[in-house]
Formats: C-alpha cells, structure tokens, sequence
C-alpha cells in the first residue's frame, strides 16, 4: 500500500503576525509622507488664492472688463 503524506497547508501564527506588522509599518509611512504632500499643497493654495485676490484688486482699474467678466 501507499503512504499517503499529509503536507502542511496554511500559515503559522508567526508568519501572519510578521506579514501584518509589516503592512503596518509600511501603512504609517505611506500616510505620513502623503499628510506631508497634502498640507504643503494647502499651504500653496492658500497663497495662491491671496496673491489672486492681490492682483485683481491692483488690476482691477487697468482690466475692468476681465475682472468683470472674472479673470
């Protein structure tokens, strides 16, 4: 007759552990660097939108038609 072997199916406890630590960690940096990008474009934004509210109100006799029309 034949052995019939048994192979071993699945992961240990450890190996689960591991790989979900890593997830983890690789988790935080990703979210970290992605805060960084986020709150630098806010801060360009907002200058953004006051240098444009500064040149309308300096151009706004010179280009009254643009302004107008909302350029």
């Amino acid at each position: 007759m034949s052995r019939i072997y048994k192979t071993k199916r699945g992961f240990t406890l450890v190996e689960m552990v591991l790989v979900l630590a890593i997830i983890v960690i690789l988790a935080a940096v990703v979210g970290m660097s992605i805060h960084g990008f986020v709150s630098k474009s806010n801060d360009s934004s907002s200058s953004l939108a006051s240098e444009r509210v500064e040149f309308r109100s300096n151009n706004a006799a010179s280009n009254s038609a643009f302004v107008d029309a909302g350029f």
